[in-house]
């Protein structure tokens, strides 16, 4: 809604089209918050970033969703997507693709882990790899004196009331998983 998880998927972008031989493509699900509720909540326009529809996720050979935080699981946009990919999930289309996963959340208590985790649930029932970036980041998993989101389930940050933008070592990190996913996703494809 107000472009923290557009931010961390920019860098993610980045950091997957760094490794040779792949392409990253950037959506957005569609919105489902009519526009008088938007005005309400101050949200800027949308982007133009385009729109995926279910079908686009069959075309792809691995995923990194990214998705704000509501109530500790992922925003209703984004679920009501993923409620839409039952073709999908009938015919097991994304089975065996990696996928992994990215937030944002308004506060250090609200839900980075929580949310990474019920969102596991979808990857599982789509016969999905769930790929964490683990500690992989190095040093920067273990930063104490900034604050950070993510974790070694995925990139993070947090949003605060909006204004707070991700820091440039949350960019750093996404950039890292758009990496380290992007090489997992080519090994498994090449290995195929």
């Amino acid at each position: 809604m107000y472009g923290h998880v557009e931010k961390l998927a920019e860098e993610i972008k980045k950091g997957a089209a760094s490794v040779e031989g792949v392409e990253a493509k950037l959506w957005q699900v569609p919105e489902t918050l009519p526009e008088e509720v938007l005005g309400k909540m101050s949200a800027p326009p949308k982007s133009d970033t385009p729109i995926i529809t279910p079908a686009d996720l069959a075309e792809a050979d691995g995923f990194v969703f990214g998705f704000p935080t509501r109530f500790g699981m992922m925003a209703a946009q984004f679920k009501a997507f993923l409620d839409a990919t039952g073709g999908l999930w009938r015919t097991q289309q994304l089975a065996g693709k990696p996928a992994g996963i990215f937030y944002s959340t308004g506060s250090q208590g609200g839900g980075q882990e929580t949310t990474a985790l019920t969102a596991i649930t979808q990857l599982v029932h789509h016969g999905m790899i769930f790929v964490p970036i683990g500690y992989t980041f190095g040093a920067g998993m273990f930063e104490m004196e900034k604050v950070k989101g993510g974790s070694p389930y995925g990139a993070g940050t947090f949003a605060g009331d909006g204004s707070r933008q991700p820091s440039e070592l949350e960019l750093e990190q996404a950039f890292h998983q758009g990496k380290y996913i992007a090489g997992i996703t080519k090994k498994l494809k090449e290995a195929a």
